[in-house]
């Protein structure tokens, strides 16, 4: 889904979608297509504390199939008069020696806090991507925490979840509140209003640098000097390494017309930390802008002539597959003989958008690798009908390009349907599902992993450049149709093909 991330804000890239669990399910049809269906939980529990028995446990198990038969067989094998006697000494016996028995003790009732938290531990369990989690026995947790921690109103049970998904050691797996889990459903459906950029924590734990993986084109940060890779240290005043990711999120957004001070450190080095004042606008993505240019210019010095076809895709939307069809289409009739991809700045959203648009450019290959714990369990591949397969093609990255828009990248460079050109991407290679919970609130699970076709793990090592370009040179390159196409008859145009 197009989350808080690709409109504003702090989801980072990648909102993830989970095939289904299921055995053998790499499996390909005679398209050579990955079958695999839509996200859903579900599969066993994990975790080191499982249900197989212990050593110990099966010793005892063993032991207990070698006791004699019971009294009763014992008694059935003697006459009936003798049964009955015994049977009549035993009863005497327990009356005389077996005090009453007392009333057993009523049961705990689970109060409506703890099944909360036990829906937070299960959507865990069943889903994420590490059966270790993170070095700690899973059933160990829960119990540990449903005996230890206050769990006495919602927001002690909120705390609580809170930090059951931090020790995971993962910033990708968190909890949304129930107006954090709103806000993100709105900013799927359209604008909102904020400073205009997407952030992420590169690593998890405290002391994280938040990190910005794009800005929106021509948006409120954008216009204040705020670039890819960016540190942001503090959101009017309040220093980031002490926010979660969705915390930062919500001081980022705010009435329309408000204004936030960023304390931002130049990513490239290029300076001490610095404050900015940005004021919050409306954010609404165009997910693609197309354009045929006249000539290829020096981005193609061999051939300057011959008709270029641009296309940028600033997030992958419900929408985008269908705008890129059509401008595939619209570029093909009106003779564009190469292509350039641009994805700078595109910090993910539907996973599913990613590959169609993958399948429009290739008639052949696989184009991504689903993995866990367990291995790679689904692969999605061309199948055969592409829009354009043979044109030249080069995708223009930078360190804002990230999760879906990787996994498009890496596809066409590893299938050598295209050259990659620019800097190495973000490396977001994590897939989230979203659970939401009985209250309103939800959790983000980090199910799968991306890898490229050769079987590249894509996370926090990202795609490099088979055409690298200098990133003040890069960030020259326009990020609009008409722009680009005038840049490309100038001199500062790179060499491309």
């Amino acid at each position: 889904m197009q989350g808080l991330a690709a409109s504003l804000l702090a989801e980072p890239p990648c909102r993830g979608w989970l095939p289904t669990r299921r055995p053998n399910s790499s499996r390909r049809g005679a398209s050579g297509s990955s079958r695999a269906s839509a996200a859903a939980l579900g599969g066993s529990s994990g975790g080191s504390g499982g249900a197989k028995p212990s050593q110990q446990q099966h010793k005892q198990r063993q032991h207990a199939q070698t006791l004699p038969a019971t009294w009763q067989q014992q008694l059935g094998s003697a006459s009936r008069r003798g049964a009955a006697a015994l049977a009549a000494a035993a009863l005497a016996a327990a009356a005389v020696l077996t005090p009453p028995l007392a009333a057993p003790p009523a049961a705990e009732a689970v109060t409506q806090e703890q099944l909360l938290f036990l829906e937070a531990w299960r959507a865990v369990d069943r889903a994420y991507v590490d059966k270790k989690f993170n070095g700690q026995n899973w059933f160990k947790v829960r119990e540990d925490a449903l005996k230890k921690t206050p769990l006495g109103n919602r927001q002690e049970t909120h705390d609580a979840i809170r930090a059951l998904l931090a020790s995971l050691g993962d910033p990708f797996t968190r909890f949304l509140a129930p107006d954090q889990y709103n806000a993100l459903r709105r900013s799927t459906q359209g604008a909102v209003t904020g400073v205009g950029v997407e952030v992420s924590f590169k690593s998890a734990g405290s002391g994280a640098a938040l990190t910005v993986i794009a800005p929106a084109p021509g948006g409120p940060a954008e216009r204040a000097g705020i670039r890819p890779g960016d540190e942001i240290f503090a959101i009017d005043g309040q220093p980031t390494s002490s926010l979660s990711l969705y915390a930062a999120g919500n001081l980022l957004q705010g009435p329309e017309g408000s204004e936030v001070v960023l304390t931002v450190k130049p990513g490239n080095g290029g300076g001490p930390p610095r404050d900015v004042r940005v004021q919050r606008q409306p954010i609404a993505f165009n997910p693609v802008d197309w354009a045929l240019c006249g000539s290829s210019g020096n981005l193609a010095p061999a051939d300057p002539d011959s008709k270029l076809g641009y296309i940028r895709i600033a997030t992958f939307s419900k929408q985008t597959a269908e705008k890129v069809r059509t401008a595939l289409t619209e570029l093909q009739q009106g003779g564009a003989q190469r292509l350039v991809l641009d994805v700078r700045n595109n910090g993910g959203g539907l996973f599913p958008a990613g590959v169609e648009v993958g399948r429009m450019l290739l008639d052949r290959g696989d184009i991504v690798l689903i993995a866990d714990s367990d291995g790679v369990r689904d692969i999605y591949s061309a199948e055969g009908g592409a829009i354009e397969p043979k044109a030249p093609l080069v995708v223009l990255t930078n360190r804002g390009t990230a999760s879906a828009s990787e996994v498009l990248a890496g596809a066409l460079k590893d299938n050598k349907r295209a050259q990659v050109a620019g800097e190495t991407s973000f490396g977001k290679g994590l897939i989230q599902t979203l659970v939401e919970l009985s209250d309103g609130s939800a959790v983000a699970i980090t199910v799968a992993k991306y890898q490229t076709p050769a079987g590249i793990d894509i996370n926090k090592i990202g795609i490099a450049p088979t055409i690298p370009i200098e990133p003040t040179r890069l960030a020259d390159v326009p990020l609009s149709g008409e722009a680009f196409c005038r840049f490309a008859s100038t001199d500062a145009a790179p060499k491309l093909f």
